[in-house]
């Protein structure tokens, strides 16, 4: 776990030259802004993961193609430089602390407007002044303090860790993004929602820290807007409403649960001991039924071992020794019964749930009694969805989707995680939910090196592919335009192996380094076409003459950017001088073998690396259903292939639409499928391969429980 103590290297890890503590700020000013640098580091991550998933929805949604290819473009420019736009703005965010208080940061952010379009710089002041009227208590606090460190007056303008300072640093660092201005603005929304959304939490923060050090001590504090446990979790949770504080969130989780009693109502007694063998039993308190639980969580069984745990049966059997003990029947209470119950379901739907792997169902099921008794000591677990406990479990569900049902993949290091969060909790969770903010921070810190290393590999795999399709696109525009020249021409040998053989290369090398509307294609082509004519029959002998020079040095120039066999070009110049002296009457075609002629009878085809048949090749409209789905999957989505031997599970990581061919690869980032779009919707219709909800855990099992209990009312 991060403990606070830790946070000032952390911070100044992220940018290492910033190491080097500025001689002329206090200390103190300096820790503020390496806790603040850490902050907005993972604001910006979060940021980003997310960013691909906002513009592909807004790429699905998009009318036309032009604008889907907008979208698509982006998100391939946001992934390419988001590490160069996180370091550009953290470089900046330095920078401006150390110049804190100079008067020239009041320029800053009119000057990034000025360069701005209008409804950029409309929307960066909506931005601002939105942050200002909900933090702007804390924010003059924060100014107040610095300028008593500073021994100056110091304005929100001038102070780092302003929002018009934020925004101008985004703005700065994301100036050579080369998106529309539509995505910009979308970056924007983006920004404000992961950093400029919990500003309050860095000041708050940042005015702790001064205030504990004794500067400006008796400065009134603030009101508490939010939940204190929110602090380093909740700005990686998905937006929802603001709560006012812990008892807010309970109190929205107890009128929750309230609103399900008339649902759970026919279940009861149906947790032991049985209510009409209980009559007149009189109810255990929630503490003791608690501890009841706690005892019972040390007796769950193990992966592996033979599971005939059943925690109705057990709570049975000790509520009827607590009732020999004290001499009075003793039962659970309705409402700590309405919780077992719809904790229970909630467990039956993730024990069955078949979007996550085997293994990983084993695990989760074990941490049912820890989950029952957060739930029944913090209702918020039901309305927060920032709720530690509740974001565990989504976490490593979300993080453990790609595991193998079988083989090593199922003993690695974040499988061998999970298992040591699952066992702490079962060994040492009492009634203390902190535990699970401590293994939530600890599991997104390994979980996020994991991620950031497979988001190299995939990266790679893009790329790779990319140029793979690219390379094959340019091999086809090649022997298309070969073949217009050539097939069915009766051409001397030598010029069609060269054309076929090294000047196709040169062709490649042009269209791949500069495009299909590059000059350099154009004279390639050029100078192809001047070859085959300069080898017809020549009316005019002395306009050949002329054009030779040129010719032979553009000959000469394309087979050395190939590195052609000198010999070899040695060979073919000699030959083609000959071919030059029989087209100006000046040499007998049947004297010299060489300049034998053939009938160009089979269009050329270029020796190529083996390409995958990515599928068949179908009909468009013939499964208009699965085409929809395969056209509507995002970057990132799972699926399950069902393998003779074991099913494999695999994402999405690249969508090539010039060869139309989606491309999978594992939870490393390893390419392990690829299909074209017909090809994988008919493998979605004969059920070899299916696609995984890879949405949030708990949420998908609280709406199918309710989904459940509804349609049992209404039977």
């Amino acid at each position: 776990m991060h403990k606070e103590g830790k946070v000032v290297p952390l911070a100044a890890a992220i940018d290492r030259s910033a190491r080097a503590l500025s001689p002329c700020l206090p200390v103190l000013l300096l820790q503020v802004r390496d806790k603040a640098a850490l902050q907005l580091r993972q604001g910006l991550q979060a940021l980003f993961d997310n960013a691909d998933d906002t513009l592909f929805e807004m790429a699905d949604k998009a009318t036309g193609r032009a604008d889907q290819n907008l979208y698509f473009e982006a998100m391939r420019d946001v992934r390419l430089k988001r590490k160069s736009i996180e370091r550009g703005f953290l470089d900046t965010f330095y920078e401006a602390f150390a110049r804190i208080g100079l008067a020239e940061t009041l320029e800053s952010l009119s000057a990034l407007q000025g360069h701005s379009p209008l409804e950029r710089s409309v929307a960066v002041q909506g931005m601002v002044d939105r942050v200002l009227s909900r933090d702007g208590f804390v924010l003059q606090q924060l100014n107040l303090r610095f300028a008593a460190l500073l021994d100056q007056a110091l304005d929100e303008q001038r102070n780092p860790l302003g929002p018009a300072a934020l925004c101008g640093y985004f703005l700065e660092a994301g100036r050579n993004l080369g998106v529309g201005a539509s995505v910009k603005l979308v970056l924007l929304k983006l920004f404000e929602r992961y950093l400029l959304r919990d500003l309050d939490l860095l000041y708050g923060e940042a005015n702790q820290l001064l205030a504990s050090a004794g500067v400006l001590a008796d400065l009134q504090p603030a009101p508490r807007r939010r939940a204190e446990d929110r602090r380093n979790i909740a700005r990686r949770a998905p937006a929802s409403p603001a709560l006012v504080g812990e008892a807010g969130a309970d109190s929205a989780g107890q009128a929750f649960v309230a609103s399900l009693q008339g649902l759970l109502a026919p279940a009861r007694g149906r947790v032991a001991p049985r209510l009409q063998a209980a009559g007149g039993a009189q109810p255990i308190s929630t503490g003791d039924l608690l501890r009841l639980l706690t005892h019972l969580q040390h007796y769950v069984p193990a992966p592996g071992e033979p599971d005939d745990f059943n925690l109705g049966q057990q709570l049975e059997q000790l509520l009827l020794r607590v009732s020999v003990r004290s001499g009075t029947r003793r039962r659970i209470g309705t409402d700590d019964e309405d919780m077992i119950t719809l904790v229970g379901l909630l467990f039956v739907f993730i024990e069955a749930d078949d979007n996550l792997p085997p293994s990983l169902r084993a695990l989760i099921g074990r941490l049912h009694i820890p989950l029952l008794k957060v739930a029944l000591l913090d209702k918020a677990l039901f309305s927060r969805a920032s709720h530690p406990a509740r974001r565990l479990l989504n976490e490593i569900a979300a993080a453990a989707i790609g595991w193998e049902t079988e083989g090593d993949g199922q003993r690695d290091s974040l499988h061998l995680r999970v298992e040591r969060i699952v066992q702490r909790l079962l060994n040492d969770f009492s009634e203390d939910c902190a535990v699970f903010a401590e293994l939530l921070e600890e599991f997104l810190a390994v979980a996020q090196d994991e991620r950031r290393r497979n988001d190299l590999l995939e990266q790679r795999t893009r790329d790779a592919e990319e140029g793979r399709a690219r390379a094959l696109q340019a091999r086809q525009q090649v022997q298309q335009v070969l073949n217009l020249r050539l097939h069915g021409r009766v051409l001397p040998q030598v010029v069609v192996q060269m054309l076929e053989q090294a000047w196709s290369q040169v062709l490649l090398l042009a269209w791949l380094k500069q495009g299909e509307d590059s000059v350099a294609w154009r004279e390639a082509l050029a100078t192809a076409d001047l070859l085959l004519a300069s080898i017809a029959p020549q009316g005019e002998p002395a306009r050949l003459l002329e054009q030779v020079p040129d010719l032979l040095k553009a000959l000469r120039d394309g087979l050395a950017s190939v590195a052609l066999d000198s010999a070899a070009t040695r060979d073919f110049f000699l030959q083609l001088e000959k071919l030059h002296l029989r087209a100006c009457g000046g040499a007998d075609a049947t004297a010299d073998p060489a300049l034998a002629e053939v009938r160009v009878e089979h269009a050329i085809v270029l020796a190529i690396a083996d390409e995958s048949a990515c599928g068949p090749r179908l009909h468009l409209d013939s499964q208009a259903a699965d085409l929809r789905q395969v056209q509507r999957l995002r970057i990132g989505a799972w699926i399950e292939v069902m393998d003779d031997d074991e099913p494999l599970r695999c994402k999405l990581v690249a969508r090539i639409d010039s060869s139309d061919r989606l491309v999978f690869a594992n939870r490393t980032g390893m390419k392990v499928r690829e299909w074209n779009r017909a090809g994988l919707a008919q493998a979605l219709r004969r059920g070899e391969v299916r696609l995984l909800d890879d949405g949030l855990l708990f949420e998908r099992a609280l709406e199918a429980v309710l989904e459940q209990l509804r349609g049992q009312q209404a039977q």
